[in-house]
């Protein structure tokens, strides 16, 4: 899973918020089945291979939306291009650590954990861009790492060293939100898009192509659907923000937890113990009132 949509960059429509929270979830019901995916391909393939796989596809649909918004010559003219070089490797890097946590963590806790991005990113934006933050919305970063805490018990005898890695992910994310907050100030959404896709695919083209291992037939198809359902969650979620704003949309994007936890349960008999899902509670709680209440102290 990565909804990395630059929302500050997209050009709102009259305001349709029933529209834009339908879309959402939608949105976030694509990206958990695609996540049900992905756990399985990353049971006999690299992940370096299907992230590369992903990027191909990724590149293709940026350059397609760059064309149709004044050209690719025109959005590859950045104000920062280094910016947007770490920014995209931070990105892909990203997602491929998601796609590695999924391979030893079960859907649900994969995203309990990961779900504290959005406080991260509180924490990272003070830090870095100076935004004012204010007592509460520290103190809800509190209770999400309090949450985060739970699910983890460290030194409990069940902490394992793989559930740090939604953990790297989310900081990972945080970072990558930060820096779009940064360079969308003089970038656009097509060159945010086309640094992101075609340094994507270049470094997993490199890092993937040599370990390649033959994908069966089963296995090209649930390649191709993963792919075009990163698109497609896109999409989906770029529509969302067009119709409702980012606050609104915050508290909905935490149901892409429930949706996985079902897909978790169903598919893979995967059933979240208790503390889990109670860590979990705390973070969306957390985190949706950081993004609603306002920074005033």
């Amino acid at each position: 899973m990565s909804n990395q949509v630059e929302s500050s960059s997209l050009t709102y429509e009259v305001p349709r918020p029933q529209l834009g929270i339908l879309l959402c979830l939608l949105s976030m019901l694509v990206f958990a089945g695609q996540d049900g995916i992905t756990k399985v391909l990353v049971r006999d393939l690299p992940v370096t291979q299907l992230v590369m796989v992903r990027y191909w596809v990724f590149l293709a649909f940026a350059i397609g939306y760059c064309a149709c918004q004044g050209g690719v010559r025109q959005a590859w003219q950045s104000e920062h291009p280094l910016l947007q070089v770490i920014r995209a490797l931070i990105g892909v890097a990203d997602i491929a650590l998601f796609a590695l946590g999924l391979r030893y963590l079960g859907l649900a806790e994969m995203h309990a954990l990961y779900a504290v991005f959005p406080l991260m990113t509180l924490a990272l934006a003070g830090a870095f861009l100076k935004e004012f933050i204010g007592l509460r919305r520290w103190l809800a970063a509190a209770v999400g790492f309090t949450g985060t805490l739970v699910i983890l018990r460290p030194g409990s005898g069940v902490f394992e060293l793989s559930a740090l890695i939604p953990l790297l992910a989310a900081l990972g994310f945080a970072l990558f939100g930060v820096l779009t907050r940064r360079i969308s100030r003089d970038d656009s959404f097509a060159t945010n898009m086309l640094y992101m896709g075609l340094v994507g695919a270049i470094t997993f083209t490199l890092i993937g192509l040599p370990g390649w291992v033959a994908p069966s037939s089963t296995e090209w198809v649930l390649l191709g659907v993963v792919s075009i359902t990163g698109v497609l969650a896109q999409l989906l979620l770029i529509q969302a923000f067009r119709y409702a704003t980012a606050s609104t949309l915050q508290p909905f994007n935490y149901s892409l937890l429930v949706f996985a936890t079902f897909i978790g349960l169903f598919v893979f008999d995967e059933l979240p113990d208790v503390w889990t899902m109670v860590g979990a509670c705390m973070i969306i709680a957390a985190g949706t009132y950081a993004v609603r209440v306002k920074a005033s102290g």
